[in-house]
């Protein structure tokens, strides 16, 4: 027993083992001693000794061939071929689908020029393994060597019974064309395209390239018809359920090499028309380099406009929804082609509907619906189907969830221009029934402008502002026509009931459009109310800025004291205004009226006025309370705040202070100055 476990301080791992080992050799064993025969005995010894040797191994395992072959070939190196043909003919019963052994067994007769027995030996295998393709090749292959041609097509002849591979009958055909025997070669051509049985046409190699390859076999020795008359039979053959791009445009590069032009074309057309889009995708590639060669303008432009045909097809095929595909294909379209294609495609594109009712989902596919119409109207001069599509289209919408103001306008404005105004009015009262929008409010208020039908746009007014009372610029227009038909009076209750609205969407435009109603109406007392009833809703600094030049430029005698009266109000009124800016804005605006028309008094007094601008530091916090460091801003100090708050009269004595202490020690700095400034 081990009473010490631990690890050894030196550690040898297994490389080292063998590393030593083979330094050592100790694995070697040395070779044997070569054996010298000085007589017949010894030979014969030797013989029966090696023989004994290959009959255990036989025997041992009778399966393993190669103990076969290496007895065989052993037999072989000491010329005992009749030993050799029994050991193989031993094999054989053994295995006889064993193909190297009879690869083996034919070899050693053909190396010992045994031609007879090696003719035998082919024929047994390619009788016992007609399958075996190597046999036959082999077989052919020597017959052709010894001359014997009648011999070798006879072999061929057999092979080509049993129907082989491809390759098999393109050897047999070469073979013909060594000996320059093309009549035979167009036979097995032919034969191994079709085979008769029974009277009928029987498919024995249906792919196309074999009836290419015949062809280009009649082409290359010239008998251009015969090549013609393949590939016709090859296109009737396969007929239109199994066409095959590859054979046409192998037809076509034939008539192209023949100079049919017209032939070539129309073999082109003939198969983009039948074969599958995406099938053709080399034919289309062939079509459009043959056009570039020899075509005029017109059919490369026709070549090319098919191949994006052909693309967009995909796309849509691919995605129906995708209306942009549909656009760039329903543009081509358009461009070249009939109406009733172009109809076809639109009824396919406004098929997909949106499968989910949200207007961001309809509004690609709605102008599938518009581009329709319009093509209806302005192309192919259809007033009817124009009119159909509109109510098709308005019918499909979901007007309870959304609608496209723009289609009912649309729509209006087709029937107005077919000169039928009661289809259109109908229309578009429909619209703002089912669906009211401010966009169709005014489309039809415009409308009704245009043909200056007043009442009639009264009445829209009074419908649109009691569905959007808060549409301020409904308010302005309604105003402005009312204006525009001189009825001031109807015009100044809309406004008044305008600004009595509780809601608004945007209030000021509303009051500045009412103030310059009554400046235009030159009603200055009503202005000034207006700017009253306004500054007790909003003390906004522009509203006294405009208070301000209004009472400025009214034109009377005391409007200098009435204007600097409104800046003083305002001034006062601002005294309590946080947003410091706004109050400076003021005051600037207060000054530049004193600078054009004001007394050096006045211009004093707002100089008096005017703030003293500093600049401060504060410190900043971030989102979640930590802080975030200082900035620096401007703050204004006005001339009251500094008497309410005498901190900053010392602030400004110790900045005075400061300034005279740089001035001294900037003396000190430089004595001559002040004696040149003494004697000065």
């Amino acid at each position: 027993q081990v009473k010490n476990k631990a690890p050894a301080e030196v550690q040898i791992t297994a490389e080292q083992l063998l590393r030593e080992a083979k330094e050592r050799e100790l694995e070697l064993l040395p070779p044997p001693p070569q054996q010298k025969i000085t007589d017949v005995e010894e030979l014969n010894d030797y013989k029966l000794r090696k023989r004994k040797t290959f009959e255990d191994n036989i025997r041992k395992n009778r399966t393993v061939i190669s103990n076969w072959i290496k007895y065989a070939q052993w037999e072989e190196s000491l010329k005992e071929i009749q030993r050799a043909r029994s050991i193989y003919e031993r094999a054989l019963d053994v295995d006889y689908r064993n193909v190297t052994l009879w690869l083996k067994y034919a070899e050693m007769e053909m190396k010992n020029r045994q031609v007879n027995h090696a003719r035998n030996i082919w024929d047994r295998a390619i009788t016992t393994l007609p399958r075996v393709n190597q046999f036959w090749y082999k077989y052919t292959y020597m017959e052709e060597m010894l001359g014997n041609v009648a011999g070798s097509r006879q072999v061929f002849e057999r092979w080509m019974e049993w129907q082989p591979e491809e390759q098999a009958w393109h050897s047999y055909i070469n073979f013909e064309l060594r000996y320059k025997e093309v009549d035979r070669a167009r036979s097995i051509y032919e034969r191994y395209i079709l085979s008769s049985a029974l009277a009928v046409l029987v498919l024995v190699h249906p792919d196309v390239k074999n009836w290419i390859k015949y062809a280009r076999f009649e082409e290359k020795h010239s008998y251009f018809a015969h090549a013609r008359k393949v590939y016709e039979r090859a296109v009737e053959f396969f007929g239109e359920e199994h066409m095959d791009e590859h054979l046409y445009v192998a037809f076509a590069k034939f008539e192209e090499n023949q100079k049919e032009f017209e032939r070539v074309r129309v073999i082109y057309k003939y198969a983009l028309d039948r074969i599958p889009k995406q099938d053709a995708q080399n034919l289309f590639k062939n079509y459009t380099i043959f056009e570039k060669k020899f075509g005029d303008r017109r059919g490369i432009e026709d070549i090319i406009v098919s191949k994006r045909r052909f693309q967009y097809e995909e796309e849509v095929k691919a995605n129906p929804h995708n209306y942009d595909a549909w656009f760039d294909y329903l543009r081509l379209v358009e461009s070249d082609t009939d109406a009733e294609t172009v109809r076809e495609v639109y009824e396919r594109a406004i098929a997909n509907v949106p499968p989910i009712q949200e207007k961001r989902h309809w509004k690609r596919y709605i102008y599938l619906w518009i581009n329709y119409a319009l093509y209806e109207e302005l192309e192919a001069k259809a007033s009817k189907r124009t009119r159909q599509v509109y109510q098709a289209c308005l019918e499909l919408l979901p007007h309870k969830k959304f609608t496209f103001a723009k289609m009912w306008l649309l729509y209006a404005q087709f029937e107005i221009r077919q000169k039928n105004l009661p289809l259109a009015r109908r229309a578009l009262g429909t619209s703002i029934g089912k669906c009211p929008k401010n966009k169709l409010f005014k489309g039809y208020i415009e409308l009704e402008l245009q043909l200056r039908e007043f009442d009639r746009c009264r009445k829209l007014y009074e419908k649109f502002l009691e569905f959007a009372p808060e549409n301020c610029t409904s308010w302005i227009k309604f105003a402005e026509l009312e204006t525009i038909l001189g009825d001031i009076d109807r015009a100044r209750a809309i406004y008044e009931l305008a600004i009595g609205q509780p809601r608004l969407d945007m209030p000021e435009v509303l009051w500045k459009s009412y103030i310059d109603f009554e400046i235009e109406q030159e009603e200055y007392e009503k202005t000034r109310n207006l700017y009253r009833r306004l500054l007790q809703r909003t003390q906004h600094v522009k509203v006294w800025i405009s208070f301000a030049q209004f009472e400025l430029s009214a034109g009377q005698q005391e409007r200098l004291p009435r204007c600097r009266q409104i800046y003083e109000e305002a001034n006062k009124a601002m005294r309590s205004c946080e947003e410091k800016e706004e109050r400076v804005m003021l005051l600037e605006s207060w000054r530049s009226f004193e600078d054009e028309f004001g007394t050096d008094a006045t211009k004093e007094r707002i100089d008096k006025l005017m703030p003293e601008k500093i600049k401060k530091r504060r410190k900043l916090q971030a989102e979640d309370g930590s802080d975030a460091g200082w900035e620096e801003y401007y703050d204004y100090i006005f001339p009251e705040d500094t008497a309410n708050q005498p901190n900053l009269k010392l602030l400004a004595m110790a900045k005075l202070w400061k300034k005279q202490q740089q001035e001294s020690e900037a003396a000190a700095m430089d004595p001559d100055k002040d004696i040149d400034e003494s004697q000065t």
